[in-house]
């Protein structure tokens, strides 16, 4: 049988992509940062009459990723599904906030990809998917940090791809736009000092964009078809909404499309 093994799993795309991944007939390691705190992610795999192993991990720990791989085997399939926000512009933030959203969004991704590559290229076969973010396509304002280490994340996995094909290992990326999920209840928010008349702008802003988000469980579709695809691609967005404002960066040669769209965000009439 197939194993993936999905990191993120407790609430939201991660929930969703094991479950499923799970009624698609593939073996699910799903991990959470506290077991204890997996009650959703049980209650859901009842409902919809799946097993899921389920195992903590948390991501930025790396002897904890090591010794999780080592007992759980060859893995065909691995979702980086665990992220982390903030809201915050570079003269707001210390290096400690920078370094909190590189381990997590980058560094983590990296080291557990590294863990499963070995097999995957002895066996001839694996996938590679790893839930990024239209933010690591576009830069948004007081996204510094959380866009910095998501463009960083894309420029390794696609740097990554071509390298790995020719051993069976597909890489490929999921870019959601505003997801409904607990994930903005974990951003870290940094004082806002003199932006703070632009900072409320942009969140006000992004208040609209959730409140007419794309569900969970409909954005984590993207990331199971790119898991089990017959036919895999790099890149994928998981809404129309996500296509088009990734697209605002992809095909901007420039850099003045998104600078210009981006800017609306935060203009306050003064």
């Amino acid at each position: 049988m197939t194993t993936a093994l999905v990191t993120g799993t407790s609430s939201g795309i991660g929930l969703h992509t094991s479950i499923g991944l799970a009624k698609a007939g593939v073996a699910v390691i799903a991990t959470v940062r506290d077991v204890s705190r997996a009650d959703a992610l049980r209650e859901a795999a009842a409902r919809a009459g799946v097993e899921l192993d389920i195992r903590a991990l948390e991501v930025t720990d790396a002897a904890a990723a090591e010794a999780l791989i080592d007992v759980v085997g060859p893995v065909d399939i691995l979702v980086n599904n665990a992220g982390r926000g903030a809201v915050g512009t570079l003269e707001q933030l210390s290096d400690a906030d920078l370094q909190a959203q590189l381990d997590t969004n980058y560094l983590s991704v990296a080291r557990l990809t590294r863990l499963v590559l070995p097999g995957m290229r002895e066996r001839g076969h694996g996938r590679i998917v790893t839930v990024t973010s239209v933010g690591g396509a576009v830069g948004q304002p007081f996204a510094d940090a959380y866009c910095g280490a998501k463009f960083a994340v894309e420029g390794l996995m696609q740097s990554l791809a071509p390298v790995v094909a020719p051993f069976g290992i597909d890489v490929s990326i999921v870019e959601p736009a505003a997801v409904a999920s607990s994930f903005t209840d974990s951003v870290h928010r940094a004082p806002a000092g003199p932006y703070s008349e632009l900072q409320q702008a942009y969140l006000d802003r992004t208040a609209a964009s959730f409140a007419a988000a794309q569900s969970a469980e409909d954005a984590a579709k993207a990331v199971v078809e790119a898991a089990t695809t017959s036919e895999p691609k790099f890149r994928w967005q998981t809404s129309e909404a996500a296509v088009r404002f990734a697209g605002l960066s992809l095909g901007d040669l420039d850099g003045s499309r998104v600078i210009g769209v981006t800017s609306e965000w935060i203009r306050t009439g003064s």
